[in-house]
């Protein structure tokens, strides 16, 4: 019998996991890629000062004191994730939510001087809640309210109603938006309840009542946010890696069953089962990715090597192969894939006009945020 090295069912002999589907092929390697933890200097990065040195000759590649971190290696803090790839696996679908509010009428009009200012004092106190700025409203009372013009109140008082109804439309699909994002890992029905709440409230005109059910539903989000973050960097992380797969004409399929996995646990609850079969799945996703991005990279060194030769100014490729041993060194995945992008980009259109480096570009920063084996 042989136990599957990402989610540790035992398998029939020479069997693919029946849980997760990682091919059977593959387990030798996955786990020699997450056995390397203290090897300092893997071949792939050997691989990759080789390339630097035949097109960096004027100046050697900066020496990085870091030491090379496991495979499974835990997160060393946290950064920004920035825009991640859109998921091109099976996902959650969670309950929709309707998107679009329609603003409420403003209140009828009213001829009873107090109570309009109450209502306008109100909608002052819901815009520093909601950090608006409302510099004009505030000359424009003070002049009104000074002669008592119930006239311009009232007209002041749709104005600052229809403003306030806007930015709590505005605040309710930004955060139906990140709901929607975290509902494809993991359910959420307090937000739900609450974005619901939302839209009763706007509905009867209660902007106060919708604004503190706001409040509510962004601390639960960023709750479930901070808690499932490294869920969502390892399945993003999964994605990217199997689309770089297939745009250098491999196949992530023998490796893909740990992530889809993966996304199972997560939607059960499970999250430290899901990230333990995510973060072992992105290791055998790269047993798959390493050999064909050597690859390419040789074959990007070799037109580096032609361009020079032919007086091209190659710098701005040599930087990004640097950056891809820096990102190696860390076990940054998605680093690494950008950092290629930019490579490749720079290489293939050397000469070229302008242009953007195709796929994503925004998460350079990303760290991986893998829990220990």
């Amino acid at each position: 019998m042989a136990t599957c090295p990402a989610c540790g069912v035992e398998t029939g002999e020479g069997g693919d996991c029946p849980r997760c589907h990682l091919a059977s092929a593959l387990f030798p390697a996955v786990v020699e890629a997450a056995g390397s933890a203290g090897e300092s200097d893997p071949t792939y990065l050997r691989t990759i000062g080789e390339l630097l040195s035949t097109v960096a000759l004027e100046r050697p590649a900066t020496p990085v004191a870091e030491p090379a971190r496991g495979l499974l290696s835990p997160p060393s803090g946290s950064a920004p994730i920035g825009e991640l790839p859109a998921p091109t696996g099976a996902m959650r679908s969670p309950p929709p939510i309707e998107a679009m509010i329609d603003l409420p009428a403003a209140p009828a009009d009213t001829d009873q001087l107090p109570e309009l200012k109450r209502r306008i004092d109100e909608y002052f106190r819901l815009g520093r809640r909601l950090a608006l700025d409302f510099t004009d409203f505030q000359s424009r009372a003070a002049s009104a309210a000074l002669v008592q013009d119930l006239d311009s109140l009232e007209i002041l008082a749709r104005e600052m109603f229809v403003h306030l109804s806007s930015a709590i439309a505005e605040e309710y699909e930004s955060l139906l938006a990140r709901r929607n994002e975290i509902a494809q890992l993991v359910p959420t029905p307090g937000a739900d309840v609450g974005l619901t709440s939302v839209r009763r409230a706007i509905g009867v005109g209660d902007l106060p009542g919708a604004q503190r059910r706001l409040a509510l539903v962004r601390d639960e989000l960023s709750k479930l946010q901070e808690q499932w973050e490294v869920g969502r960097v390892l399945v993003a992380e999964g994605e990217l890696m199997a689309a770089t797969i297939i745009d250098l004409g491999g196949d992530p399929s023998p490796a893909t069953g740990p992530l889809e996995e993966g996304r199972k646990l997560f939607a059960d609850g499970r999250r430290p089962d899901a990230e333990r079969v995510l973060a072992r799945g992105a290791v055998a996703l790269w047993t798959v990715l390493e050999p064909l991005l050597m690859g390419d990279l040789k074959r990007l060194r070799d037109k580096m090597v032609e361009q020079r030769s032919a007086g091209l100014d190659i710098e701005p490729a040599v930087q990004e192969l640097r950056s891809i041993s820096v990102e190696l060194r860390k076990r940054n995945f998605v680093g690494t894939i950008v950092a290629y992008r930019r490579m490749k980009f720079a290489v293939d259109h050397q000469g070229a006009p302008g242009g953007e480096p195709a796929g994503p570009t925004e998460m350079a920063d990303v760290l991986r945020g893998a829990p220990p084996a």
